[in-house]
C-alpha cells in the first residue's frame, strides 16, 4: 500500500483516457444533475400547495408577508438573461469565436452574481421571517436553496472560464502535462488534450442553466404572482 504513496511513483502511468469518453460522461452527468435538481426543487412545490390549501387559522399568508415583486422580478431576469448568454456562448465556442464565447461567459457570470445579490437585497429589506405563516416559511426556503444552486452555477461558469482563458493563446494541441489537472508533478495527462473538454463541459453547463433558469422562472410565478 506504501508503494502508491512514494514520490517517485510514475505519473506517466496514469489512465490516458480519450476525451470524447469525458465528454459523454460531463453531458451525461448534466442530465441527471437536472433529474436530481428537478425532484429537490418538487418538495417545494408541494409543500406550497400543500400548506396553502390548509391555511391553518387563516395564517398562510398575512398583509405583512408580501416580498419585493420588483427586486425578485429583476432577479429571474438576471438569472434567464445569464443562461441565454451561456447558450449563445456555446455558438460562438462551436463556431470557432473563442473571444465571443469568453465575453459572454463573463457577462453571463456578472449577471448570475448580480441574480444573487438582488435576492439578498430582498431579503433584507422585507418585513417578515420564516415563522410568519406557510407562505413565508416556503418562500424562504424555496428562495434561500435556489440561490445556493445559483452560486454552484457561478462557480462552474467561473472555473470553466478561467480554464478558457488562462489557455486561450493555445489554438491547437495540448498544454504542458499536468498544467490543466493543477499537478505540476506529472509527466503525462489524464486525459489526450485537457482543453478538448471545455466545450463537452459548455454544453453541459448551458443545458443545466437553462434547466435551472426555467425552474427560476417557474419559482417566481409561483411565489409572486399565483
Amino acid at each position: 500500500m506504501s508503494s502508491f504513496a512514494e514520490h517517485s511513483t510514475d505519473y506517466a502511468v496514469v489512465e490516458s483516457e480519450p476525451p470524447e469518453q469525458l465528454g459523454r460522461n460531463l453531458n451525461t452527468a448534466g442530465h441527471l444533475l437536472a433529474s436530481a435538481t428537478a425532484f429537490f426543487f418538487l418538495a417545494f412545490v408541494f409543500a406550497y400547495f400543500y400548506l396553502r390549501a390548509l391555511n391553518n387559522a387563516g395564517l398562510w399568508r398575512p398583509r405583512h408577508v408580501n416580498p419585493s415583486l420588483t427586486l425578485g422580478t429583476l432577479a429571474i431576469v438576471a438569472v434567464v438573461a445569464s443562461a441565454v448568454l451561456i447558450r449563445l456562448g456555446l455558438m460562438d465556442h462551436r463556431a470557432g469565436r473563442r473571444r465571443q464565447w469568453r465575453l459572454k461567459g463573463w457577462l453571463a457570470l456578472g449577471l448570475a452574481g448580480v441574480a444573487v445579490a438582488l435576492q439578498i437585497a430582498e431579503w433584507a429589506t422585507q418585513g417578515f421571517g420564516p415563522a410568519d405563516g406557510g407562505y413565508a416559511s416556503v418562500y424562504l426556503g424555496w428562495t434561500g436553496l435556489y440561490a445556493v444552486f445559483l452560486l454552484a452555477v457561478i462557480y462552474w461558469i467561473e472555473t470553466l472560464l478561467a480554464t478558457a482563458t488562462r489557455y486561450r493563446k493555445i489554438e491547437s494541441g495540448a498544454p504542458p502535462a499536468g498544467h490543466a489537472s493543477g499537478d505540476s508533478h506529472r509527466t503525462g495527462h489524464d486525459i489526450h488534450d485537457p482543453l478538448s473538454l471545455v466545450r463537452p463541459s459548455l454544453e453541459a453547463l448551458s443545458f443545466y442553466w437553462a434547466f435551472l433558469a426555467g425552474i427560476g422562472v417557474l419559482t417566481w410565478f409561483i411565489l409572486y404572482i399565483l
